[in-house]
């Protein structure tokens, strides 16, 4: 049963669509802030890391799918490409609207606009974009390996596809560290900074229980991407992933 709006909404790894979007929209006024507390600002970094990956360029059409409050679509969409910002939480979606639509200050930004969408059922058309991203969102799907297909599916041919996500650390000792920080640390500064701890323990369960690097490198190939390749960011906190699609013919 989906809680009502005025109960904590905590997603589990069963990432069901209806408790995932409603945990979002709990947290969304204050989620960037959250965000850079608990990452110890690394996630400015790796919104950075994730722009240059992107490349945007005047004229191009991107989407940036699972874009929350729009903070990585607003860095994109400053380079004058048309820039999406898809996500399935309403709530997120109307807090980028409030900051960055038409009717934010100054009349926001006019090359960027917001979409409710679902990763798994994306509601564009086939190689509708030249470039698509995905930062810490595919590991809340409950389909990542469809969402992918999707991503593939709305690119045209000869597009690129930039998804930057946690992963796993190759070092063991600072593996080690790194689940110490998430489970003993994490959690207490999430009660201090967030309207809705119970999400953080959500978000490690979640990176805990996702796949390694190499393992995200094969469904990326197995859902019709070529030339895919990662680096690691924070010493493989994060992993920056990038492929193409092939051209036709």
């Amino acid at each position: 049963m989906t809680p009502s709006p005025d109960e904590a909404n905590r997603a589990d790894l069963h990432k069901d669509p209806a408790r995932v979007s409603g945990m979002f929209d709990q947290v969304a006024k204050n989620y960037d802030r959250t965000n850079t507390v608990l990452s110890l600002g690394n996630d400015r970094m790796w919104r950075a890391a994730t722009t240059r990956a992107v490349a945007p360029r005047p004229g191009q059409r991107i989407l940036d799918l699972a874009a929350g409050t729009g903070a990585s679509a607003v860095a994109l969409a400053r380079s004058g490409a048309q820039v999406v910002a898809a996500d399935f939480s309403p709530g997120m979606i109307a807090e980028g609207q409030r900051r960055y639509g038409a009717s934010a200050p100054g009349g926001g930004i006019r090359n960027l606009s917001f979409v409710e969408a679902d990763a798994t059922d994306l509601p564009f058309a086939d190689e509708e974009f030249d470039t698509v991203t995905m930062s810490f969102g595919l590991r809340n799907v409950n389909d990542p390996k469809r969402a992918l297909r999707e991503l593939q599916r709305v690119t045209k041919p000869g597009g690129r596809l930039v998804v930057c996500e946690f992963s796993q650390p190759p070092s063991r000792a600072f593996h080690g560290l790194y689940r110490f920080y998430n489970d003993r640390i994490l959690p207490v500064v999430a009660k201090t900074v967030s309207s809705n701890a119970d999400a953080y323990d959500y978000l490690n369960e979640s990176i805990r229980d996702w796949p390694d690097q190499r393992t995200l490198s094969a469904w990326i190939r197995t859902a019709g991407w070529t030339d895919v390749a990662y680096r690691n960011l924070s010493l493989g906190i994060v992993a920056l992933h990038r492929a193409r699609k092939p051209d036709v013919g």
